[in-house]
């Protein structure tokens, strides 16, 4: 395996890792975000107000976004393992 194989791979693996991620994260950044600007409008300065709707927004995000984090999951490891044979040389 030379080093730029082995890097072209690391930037496959961080690429698809912030594809599967960015769904659930930037809907529980957008809720927090939403819930920040509620609580300095009103100033309800309760800190555990914005968990209970950032967890809900991430268990929405996984179920709406569930089904294509998983395709691209299983597209990802299908390509890790044809590769294999690349690999071991």
């Amino acid at each position: 395996m030379t080093p730029e194989f082995a890097l072209d791979l690391a930037q496959e693996a961080v690429r698809a890792a912030l594809y599967v991620a960015a769904p659930v994260i930037g809907l529980s950044l957008l809720v927090g975000l939403l819930i920040s600007i509620f609580q300095a409008t009103t100033q309800v300065n309760e800190a555990s107000l914005q968990f209970v709707p950032k967890i809900l927004a991430a268990l929405a995000g996984l179920v709406f976004f569930g089904p294509w984090m998983l395709t691209t999951l299983m597209d990802f490891a299908r390509r890790m393992i044809q590769m294999l044979p690349e690999m071991v040389r």
